[in-house]
């Protein structure tokens, strides 16, 4: 089962979770979605897996930095539109395996999922 972990390359937070995967010996491939971006379709899944308010990371530096009018009637569309526009505002990591995202890194929730 192919196993990727979404993040950005210099997170703590993904650091411990590229961490976990290789101490045990499991294979991943890793997409830095500050680097490289982040796709509609892909977003949109996760989207509907764990919900928008999961992935949004309304905690960072960069939705705080946001206008008050880009904060307000947060919803679905207009979520999706400012992770997009700002990758760095999706929580990380995103860890899918075989279609199956988790969001965050919790060892515990790692283990289950892989194995």
């Amino acid at each position: 089962m192919a196993t990727t972990l979404y993040g950005i390359r210099n997170c703590d937070t993904v650091k411990k979770a590229r961490a976990w995967l290789e101490g045990r010996g499991l294979p991943y491939a890793f997409h830095d979605y500050k680097a490289e971006g982040i796709d509609r379709a892909r977003l949109e899944s996760w989207v509907s897996q764990v919900g928008w308010e999961s992935l949004l990371n309304r905690a960072g530096t960069t939705f705080r930095k946001l206008p008050e009018s880009d904060k307000a009637n947060l919803e679905r569309t207009k979520a999706i539109a400012l992770m997009l526009d700002q990758p760095s505002m999706i929580k990380r990591p995103v860890l899918d395996h075989g279609g199956r995202v988790v969001v965050g890194f919790k060892p515990e929730l790692y283990a289950e999922q892989i194995g």
